[in-house]
């Protein structure tokens, strides 16, 4: 693959992606324009691909996905999550403890220093947890394989499992309208998306380039102001660019320096998700949500892919983002201090075992 031309390396990203997506898609797999080309990417990153998405592409299709997002969001969800704080907080807690728990148990169990494990184990926007590690003295290259190895596992169960509750119910969705008479509103919403994607990345906010145009969308749309118009052609062409994007990052120099560690990282993944889904079926009990809508709102994956598994599937998104927004939220607050208690207790046990 290394010693093919750049431009027929793109021919092969794009025929394989178009091939695998749409036979998803027939399928009704949630999430198939998104898996599809991770898929792919991952396949020729780890084949020596020259290829990779241009940062600003990749925060272009955030943007328009927030926009997506933000036509889902209403008032009342946030009337549901004020109403019912408690098992909501609760949640959100049991959630933080169990990414710090994980993060101390890779360290104490693996050779991965204490940021590093502490950054690669939090439960947030996989790219907002990537930028922030290496302010932190963690191994950026190693958390980047943690979070998107964590996204490739959640995206993939979410989407198998979305399949499954939605049943026959995928066979019978309404068609795709794939290119809609487009007017005025659509003009508005791509000035909604670049403004917020260029001051998400100016005011250097994680997960930014999604958040803002989601929150001023939604702001616009639930007062009336604006009815924000995002063509499915648009959305598939994000979905495509954020999968590659995931897919192309995972280079053999960061999977042979993981190998060692993989047994402890694949657990802790498998643990943490496995918590998540029993935190999912909790919030089935004490709030009026789907399974499928709990499990996707509590699902440790990125952001941006859970949002796309989400629009994909019958479910409440609005509840999804809001909880997946409100983790992120605290992830960014109480990331740095968790990441310097697991590095301080590190430091100690190494400090005891050579004086051992």
């Amino acid at each position: 693959m290394k010693a093919l031309p750049v431009y027929l390396q793109w021919l092969i990203l794009l025929a394989c992606s178009l091939a695998l997506g749409f036979i998803l898609q027939h399928y009704h797999v949630p999430a198939a324009l998104l898996l599809g080309p991770m898929m792919v990417g991952l396949v020729m990153a780890l084949s020596g691909a020259r290829i990779a998405i241009s940062p600003k592409v990749f925060i272009g299709c955030q943007a328009i996905l927030g926009c997506m997002i933000a036509g889902a969001l209403s008032p009342s969800i946030l009337s549901v999550l004020v109403s019912d704080w408690l098992p909501v907080v609760l949640t959100l807690a049991v959630t933080l403890l169990a990414s710090g728990l994980s993060g101390w148990l890779l360290v104490r169990f693996s050779s991965l220093p204490g940021p590093t494990g502490a950054w690669g184990a939090s439960p947030g926007g996989a790219s907002a947890m990537v930028a922030m590690a290496g302010d932190f003295g963690a191994d950026v290259r190693l958390v980047a394989f943690m979070q998107y190895l964590r996204v490739l596992f959640v995206a993939t169960a979410a989407a198998a499992v979305a399949h499954i509750a939605m049943g026959e119910q995928g066979a019978v969705a309404p068609a795709v309208q794939w290119f809609p008479p487009l007017d005025l509103r659509f003009v508005a919403t791509l000035g909604v998306a670049a403004v917020g994607a260029i001051l998400g990345r100016r005011l250097r906010i994680p997960a930014g380039p999604l958040l803002l145009p989601m929150v001023a969308g939604a702001t616009l749309h639930a007062t009336g102001t604006l009815t924000l118009q995002v063509p499915e052609w648009l959305l598939a062409l994000a979905y495509a660019f954020i999968g590659w994007s995931v897919g192309l990052r995972f280079t053999r120099a960061i999977v042979l320096l993981a190998l060692k560690t993989l047994p402890q990282m694949l657990a802790s993944i498998a643990g943490l998700m496995l918590l998540c889904g029993a935190m999912a079926w909790l919030l089935t009990k004490l709030l009026p949500v789907d399974l499928l809508t709990a499990y996707l709102a509590t699902s440790p994956g990125g952001l941006d892919t859970v949002a796309i598994i989400a629009a994909g599937s019958q479910v409440n998104i609005g509840f999804v983002m809001a909880m997946q927004s409100l983790r992120l939220f605290a992830i960014l607050l109480v990331g740095p201090a968790m990441a310097r208690f697991i590095s301080r207790t590190s430091v100690r046990r190494q400090a005891s075992q050579s004086r051992g």
